[in-house]
């Protein structure tokens, strides 16, 4: 079965009537973990986008201090899985500067974590590419913002 353009869903939507969007929409929910997540973002938290960064970082926090640090492999594979989480988080999101936010958060988290990432050649790699992505994104921000992301970044690459 070929889906779909986003072009002819967008001409069907608007020939439905709301009892059938919501019909729609509750049933993509119940297929996809993801469809219900992104649906619960768009329903109960983007009016929110600071309580909704705390949110995140609530839950990096809680993932990065049930990482099992005994070996650098289960190391690797937990960060990378937090890596994922994050990036479907800001996904969800599509705000520049809550982008910026989490994955500046994410880097602090992992900068700081014991054992260190410069023992590691992938986990120092990963940092390395997640603050290039930064960089990018903070050039499309308001001037203020970039400055006040810019300090924060010059504090990181400090420790």
């Amino acid at each position: 079965m070929k889906p779909a353009t986003l072009a002819q869903i967008k001409k069907e939507i608007k020939l439905r009537s709301p009892e059938d969007i919501e019909q729609l929409c509750l049933r993509l929910a119940r297929f996809k973990k993801e469809n219900k997540e992104l649906l619960t973002y768009l329903l109960f938290e983007a009016d929110d986008e600071q309580g909704y960064i705390t949110h995140i970082k609530e839950s990096i926090d809680e993932e990065f201090n049930s990482i099992t640090n005994t070996n650098f492999y289960y190391l690797k594979k937990s960060v990378r899985k937090i890596l994922r989480n994050v990036k479907k988080y800001v996904r969800y999101s599509s705000n520049k500067e809550t982008e910026v936010a989490i994955l500046l958060y994410f880097c602090e988290r992992l900068i700081s974590f014991k054992p260190s990432i410069a023992r590691n050649i992938t986990l120092h790699n990963i940092y390395d590419r997640q603050m290039q992505l930064i960089d990018k994104k903070i050039d499309g921000l308001h001037e203020d913002l970039q400055l006040d992301y810019r300090q924060e970044i010059e504090a990181l690459d400090q420790e």
